[in-house]
């Protein structure tokens, strides 16, 4: 599994500073005490056999053990007592080697961030003074100055690497967070170009809908009128009633035509509200085809948004499109009720009725996606040979007056 919070270059630089620390205060230390002109007399083979024990220890650690072995808690600390041993006794055989001791201040990083940091510091720091003190000469006041000494060294070092490990892994969390904060974006990019491209196709399948429904109300219906007219005006001799209705129906389906293509409301809206609207639209049908049709508005009128009225006047269109396509009756009525939260529109004939109420028929389809994107219903009751009763429901939602 990957490091979720993987070392820094600092981070793996210094662990490599700490490697090398040693073998180089080691090889300082040795040059340094063997250049010196005073040597006491058999100084140098001690020296030597104490730096090769030194050496045996540092390499034997490393070359010995596996680097998962070596990272645990009680192999650092073997190391450590060891290398702050050799250099103890190096240190009180020539106090050059002061300098190799210095090492346990770094190898002291490998106990980090925890109390045992601040252990560690703390016994270099006493093998450190405690070699270089002439104990026999010791004052308790230049006692009291080393362990001062030691304890703000100890404070000090100790703090300051538990710091710069706290601070270098807030740094590690920082950079994984806006590592994931970047491909969340990226993700997020990917996510918005589909959704961007659904919503056009979307829009793309909405408008053919709304084109199919404005084409189904109008133009169809218009056509199917005239189609009517046509015939009828073949039946008799004098046609010319018959050619007239046939030509008004035809330029009012060529002008909600060209409303549709604008997605502009019915012309019967444009001046009136839906109540006169509806009126007109039963006076022309009853002129068209010859049934009875009562109309009845019940409640206080109020202005309704537009887009209810359009809903509900396209309701309207189709379910008397259908009474005179399907139903065979003689008699029809429209009731327009204002119930205050909500508006009903029934319209009833005395027809054939419906035999199959689960018809999928693009009529009835229509009628139901329109009313469900104003947050209406619709509901059919229907008896063959009875009758049919089409019920549409709709927030009564008001808008300015005209």
């Amino acid at each position: 599994m990957n490091d979720p919070f993987p070392p820094s270059t600092w981070e793996r630089r210094f662990e490599r500073v700490v490697e090398i620390v040693p073998y180089v205060t080691l090889a300082a230390s040795l040059a340094i005490s063997l250049a010196s002109p005073d040597q006491p007399e058999g100084g140098i083979p001690r020296t030597l056999a104490f730096t090769a024990l030194a050496l045996a220890w540092i390499v034997g650690a490393r070359v010995l053990l596996p680097a998962a072995v070596r990272r645990r808690r009680i192999a650092v600390t073997i190391h450590f007592a060891g290398v702050l041993a050799t250099a103890a006794l190096l240190t009180f055989h020539n106090p050059i080697f002061i300098i190799y001791c210095i090492s346990g201040f770094f190898l002291a990083a490998n106990f980090a961030p925890s109390k045992w940091t601040f252990a560690a510091v703390a016994a270099t720091s006493v093998v450190l003074y405690g070699s270089t003190l002439d104990w026999s000469q010791a004052t308790i006041q230049l006692i009291a100055f080393h362990v001062a000494i030691v304890v703000v060294q100890t404070i000090a070092i100790g703090g300051g690497q538990i710091a710069g490990i706290k601070i270098e892994d807030r740094q590690r969390k920082y950079r994984k967070a806006v590592s994931d904060l970047q491909t969340a974006l990226e993700e997020n990019a990917d996510l918005h170009a589909q959704l961007l491209t659904q919503a056009h196709q979307a829009g793309i399948l909405d408008e053919r809908q709304r084109m199919a429904r404005e084409i189904h109300d109008t133009l169809a219906q218009g056509l199917t009128g005239i189609i009517t007219q046509l015939r009828a005006a073949q039946r008799v001799e004098d046609s010319g009633t018959h050619l007239e209705l046939a030509l008004d129906l035809a330029q009012d389906s060529l002008t909600e035509a060209r409303r549709s293509v604008a997605a502009l409301q019915p012309h019967q809206l444009e001046d009136a509200h839906l109540p006169e609207a509806m009126t007109t639209l039963a006076r022309n049908w009853t002129q068209t085809t010859g049934v009875d049709l009562h109309v009845e508005v019940t409640g206080d009128r109020v202005p309704l948004s537009p887009a209810i009225e359009v809903t509900l006047f396209r309701v309207a269109q189709e379910a008397l499109a259908n009474v005179a396509k399907h139903a065979g009756a003689t008699r029809a009525g429209l009731t327009l009720s204002y119930t205050g939260t909500v508006v009903l529109l029934d319209i009833r004939d005395d027809g054939t009725g419906i035999h199959n109420l689960n018809s999928r028929g693009f009529g009835l389809s229509s009628m139901r996606q329109r009313l469900r994107g104003v947050g209406g219903s619709l509901e059919i009751e229907s008896t063959p040979g009875e009758g049919t009763a089409v019920s549409a429901t709709v927030p009564a939602l008001q808008g300015n007056p005209r």
